[in-house]
């Protein structure tokens, strides 16, 4: 579903353009490559024999079925996310690049993005992770207060992009 509007629905993915070609891409590789070596390793084990006491028959099976699973999930969060064409603003929404200064220390830049295109060491966050839920809506030059385990941390916004 493409859409412009970022309206924060419960239990809703989010995916960047980007991020929904990656994942369909990563589909269709768990759907015919994976699959292929999959058979043919099963087929293999097959040809060994008594299929009771056969332990590459056994890992092969449960390669197809952790395959198929993640199949299975894939196509469910392909099939209902939400795909966000971020455009640039004066507000954080889902694929805003934020940069910002945590209070006592360096300038900071991430992109806000779906749980499912996090990654919080290439500075890819996630909309629902405690510093993407308080900033999801917040301007520029504003403190935002983000709570941590280790307590309150504010953070002053510079730059949304």
């Amino acid at each position: 579903m493409d859409t412009n509007d970022t309206q924060i629905e419960e239990g809703q993915d989010f995916l960047s353009p980007e991020g929904y070609k990656e994942l369909g891409k990563r589909l269709e590789v768990f759907k015919s490559t994976r699959r292929l070596e999959i058979a043919e390793r099963l087929e293999y084990a097959k040809s060994l024999g008594d299929l009771s006491e056969n332990a590459e028959y056994s890992e092969a099976k449960e390669e197809q079925m952790i395959n198929e699973a993640e199949i299975i999930k894939l196509e469910g969060l392909l099939a209902r996310a939400k795909v966000v064409k971020h455009k640039k603003g004066d507000t954080v929404t889902i694929g805003s690049v934020v940069e910002c200064q945590k209070k006592g220390d360096g300038i900071v830049t991430f992109t806000l993005v779906g749980r499912e295109e996090a990654n919080p060491s290439s500075g890819k966050i996630s909309n629902k992770s405690p510093i993407g839920q308080a900033f999801l809506g917040s301007k520029k030059n504003e403190t935002v207060l983000v709570s941590t385990p280790k307590g309150k941390v504010e953070y002053l916004i510079i730059d949304i992009a």
